[in-house]
């Protein structure tokens, strides 16, 4: 396994904890289980990103940029429902 392969598993195991602890705060009904998952949350969510910049900056993560075709029509659908 490469530097690469082993970063983008890291990568989708942190999304995968971020996912949970987003549930786990949004289940709790105890403001104190509720706080300590929102901070998880968050530590989470920084590590997620440290490792999306770290893998930015090797080329190794490089979303392409969203079809502007595509952008007007979402725009479009949803600003007509409203």
């Amino acid at each position: 396994m490469d530097d690469r392969n082993l970063m983008e598993n890291i990568l989708l195991l942190e999304k995968g904890v971020c996912d949970l602890m987003m549930h786990g705060a949004i289940e709790s009904s105890c403001p104190d289980v509720q706080q300590a998952f929102s901070g998880a949350l968050n530590s989470s969510l920084n590590m997620q990103s440290q490792i999306h910049g770290r893998m930015q900056a090797k080329g190794w993560y490089t979303p392409d940029n969203a079809d502007q075709q595509k952008m007007n029509a979402v725009k479009m659908k949803y600003s007509a429902k409203g």
